[in-house]
């Protein structure tokens, strides 16, 4: 896939931390940085995909809900001798 330059402003600080990994790796800055969006682009792809999917689940009533109070008295129970089972999904 062709590459495209892009600009992007650093502080020093990270700018300096930058250089001592790529020296460190035997890098450049470029690769790094490319390679740091590049995850950056594919977690957040991942996040918005997951999270338009649970919005459509719900607004069409497809989604697996538990009821907070249930989910509550659950947690409440932890450690205690009359522990309750997990809640169901409704």
């Amino acid at each position: 896939m062709p590459k495209e330059t892009v600009s992007v402003r650093l502080d020093e600080a990270t700018l300096q931390r930058l250089g001592m990994i790529a020296t460190a790796t035997g890098r450049s800055r470029a690769t790094l940085m490319s390679r740091a969006i590049e995850e950056y682009a594919q977690t957040q792809a991942w996040q918005v995909a997951a999270i338009r999917e649970a919005i459509d689940e719900l607004s069409h009533g497809d989604a697996d809900l538990v009821d907070h109070a249930a989910v509550s008295d659950w947690l409440d129970s932890w450690g205690t001798p009359h522990e309750l089972e997990p809640p169901s999904c409704k």
